[in-house]
C-alpha cells in the first residue's frame, strides 16, 4: 500500500486495433472480429478501469496506408473514429480517462474544441486530446491536397491550432452560467468572451458554444520527439507519449523536456513523460519469449519490410533481408515522422541489425521498447525506468487483445501495487485528478470578474 506522499506511476492503456503486434490478428487468442463490435471495446475499457489505469489512449490516422501494397491484404487497416468510440465508452465506464488522437493538419480548431469539450462534459471530466501533425501523403490525398505540409510548417500550424483550441475552451468563465429563472438570465455576457483570433493559419471569432468543461480544459497530450516536437510539447502539453529503447536515451529526453518546460515558464511537474512499452508476459521468461516468437512467426516478410520501409522513408524492397541497411537520407531530408526515423535508424546502427532483424523489431513494438518476462520481471523493468529518472509512467501496448491487457491487469498491476508504485483505488473523479495535474484557470478569468449582466 502506497503512502500519500509516494510518487505514483501513471499508466495508459494503448488501444490499437486488436493488439500492437502487426500479426496480432493471427494470434490464436486474439478476437480478430472484435474491431467491428462494441463489446470488444467495452471489455477493453472495463478491463483497464478494473486495473485502475489512468486512461485509455486511442491512436488514429486519416487514411488507409498501403504504400507497398501489402497492408490491406495482410494487416488490419480498420480504425474506429475516436470521438464516437470514446463517447460510447464514457457511458460504460466511471473513472478511466478517455484520450484520443486528432490531427491538427486536417481539422479545424473550432470543431475539435467543441468535440473534446462535449466529451469532457459527458464523461464528467475524463477527456484528453493527443495533438499530432499528419506526416503521410496518403492522408493529404483524402483532404484535397497533393502532399502534406513540410515538417516545420506542420508544427507552426499545430502551435497556433492548440492556442486557438485552448482559448475556445476558456471562452466561458467557470461561473458564466447564471440560470436565473426569476429574471430570465441564463448566462452573464461579461463572462463569455470572443477570441477574435487572426493568425497565419486560422481566423476564429469564438466564443465556443459550450460552457467550460469539468476539467477546465481537457488534458493535452503530445507525441512528437523531434526537436520541433519537443518544443511544442514543452510549451503546450501536459502528457508526452514517446518511444525509447535505452534507459540513457529516455533519461536524456526526460531531462530535456522538463528543462524546456521551465524555459516556457512552466513547472517540470506540469508535464508528464510516458514512453510506450510493449510487454510480453509469461509464467517464465522462456514462455514470454516463446509467445513473442509465435507472434513473429505470423509476420509475412513483405509486411515487415513495408513497415520498416515506411518508418525509414526508404523503399527497402530488393535489398538482401540478411544484409545491412542501405544508406539512409539525412534527418533534415525526412518530411514524415522524424522522431520515428531517428529512433529506428539509431537502433539499427547501435545494435548492428540486419534488415530482417530490424523489421521484426518494428512489427512488434513499432519502435517502442519490448520487455519480456514474468510479472515480477516486467515490474522490475518498469520500476527501473520510473525510479531512474526516465519517465513518470508508461503507455502500455498489449501485443494482442483481449488477453495481453488482461494479463497485465491481473498479473503485473498487483505486483506494482505491492511495491507501492501504483494506486489501489481511484482517488478522484477526473483525469486531471488521476494524473495529479492542476485544473487550469481560464485565461479570460479576472481576479474579480465584473458582472451585473
Amino acid at each position: 500500500m502506497s503512502t500519500p506522499e509516494q510518487r505514483q506511476l501513471r499508466l495508459g492503456a494503448f488501444l490499437f486495433q486488436v493488439g500492437h503486434h502487426v500479426a496480432s490478428w493471427r494470434y490464436p487468442d486474439t478476437d480478430a472480429q472484435g474491431i467491428l463490435q462494441h463489446a470488444f471495446y467495452e471489455h477493453f475499457a472495463q478491463t483497464a478501469e478494473r486495473g485502475k489505469f489512468d486512461m485509455i489512449f486511442l491512436a488514429d490516422t486519416l487514411a488507409v496506408v498501403d504504400r507497398f501494397k501489402t497492408n490491406i491484404k495482410h494487416t488490419v487497416t480498420v480504425r474506429p473514429e475516436p470521438i464516437t468510440l470514446l463517447s460510447y465508452l464514457a457511458g460504460v465506464t466511471e473513472h478511466i480517462g478517455l484520450a484520443a488522437t486528432v490531427s491538427t493538419s486536417y481539422h479545424e480548431p473550432y470543431n475539435l474544441a467543441r468535440e473534446f469539450s462535449c466529451l469532457d462534459h459527458l464523461s464528467g471530466g475524463r477527456a484528453a486530446w493527443n495533438v499530432v501533425t499528419s506526416g503521410r501523403d496518403e492522408e493529404a490525398h483524402n483532404f484535397s491536397q497533393d502532399r502534406h505540409l513540410a515538417h516545420d510548417k506542420r508544427y507552426e500550424r499545430a502551435r497556433e491550432f492548440v492556442d486557438v483550441v485552448t482559448s475556445l475552451w476558456d471562452s466561458w468563465e467557470d461561473d458564466a452560467i447564471v440560470a436565473d429563472k426569476e429574471n430570465g438570465i441564463f448566462a452573464d455576457p461579461n463572462k463569455v468572451h470572443e477570441l477574435n483570433h487572426r493568425g497565419e493559419f486560422f481566423a476564429v471569432r469564438g466564443p465556443l458554444n459550450l460552457p467550460r468543461s469539468p476539467q477546465g480544459r481537457p488534458v493535452v497530450i503530445q507525441a512528437g520527439a523531434s526537436e520541433t516536437g519537443k518544443h511544442l510539447a514543452a510549451q503546450t502539453a501536459e502528457v508526452v507519449f514517446t518511444a525509447w529503447q535505452t534507459l540513457e536515451e529516455a533519461q536524456l529526453f526526460y531531462r530535456s523536456v522538463k528543462e524546456l518546460a521551465v524555459t516556457y515558464g512552466r513547472s517540470p511537474n506540469d508535464i508528464l513523460i510516458m514512453p510506450g512499452i510493449f510487454p510480453v508476459i509469461g509464467a517464465t521468461e522462456e514462455e514470454a519469449r516463446e509467445k513473442e516468437a509465435l507472434l513473429q512467426s505470423q509476420v509475412l516478410p513483405a509486411v515487415g519490410l513495408s513497415m520498416l520501409s515506411a518508418s525509414l522513408n526508404v523503399d527497402l524492397t530488393g535489398y538482401p533481408l540478411d544484409g545491412p541497411l542501405p544508406d539512409l537520407p539525412e534527418l533534415q531530408q525526412v518530411n514524415g515522422g522524424k522522431s520515428r526515423f531517428q529512433l529506428v535508424s539509431d537502433m539499427a546502427r547501435r545494435e548492428g541489425l540486419t534488415i530482417r532483424q530490424l523489421m521484426y523489431r518494428v512489427t512488434g513494438a513499432r519502435g517502442h521498447r519490448t520487455i519480456y518476462g514474468t510479472p515480477v520481471q516486467i515490474a522490475d523493468q518498469l520500476e527501473e525506468w520510473f525510479k531512474g529518472g526516465a519517465c513518470d509512467g508508461f503507455n502500455i501496448m498489449p501485443p494482442y487483445l483481449p488477453g495481453g491487457l488482461e494479463e497485465f491487469v491481473d498479473l503485473v498491476i498487483p505486483e506494482l501495487q505491492r511495491r507501492g508504485l501504483f494506486r489501489t483505488e481511484y482517488e478522484g473523479t477526473t483525469l486531471r485528478d488521476h494524473l495529479g495535474l492542476s485544473r487550469p484557470q481560464s485565461r479570460f478569468q479576472k481576479t474579480e470578474s465584473a458582472s451585473g449582466y
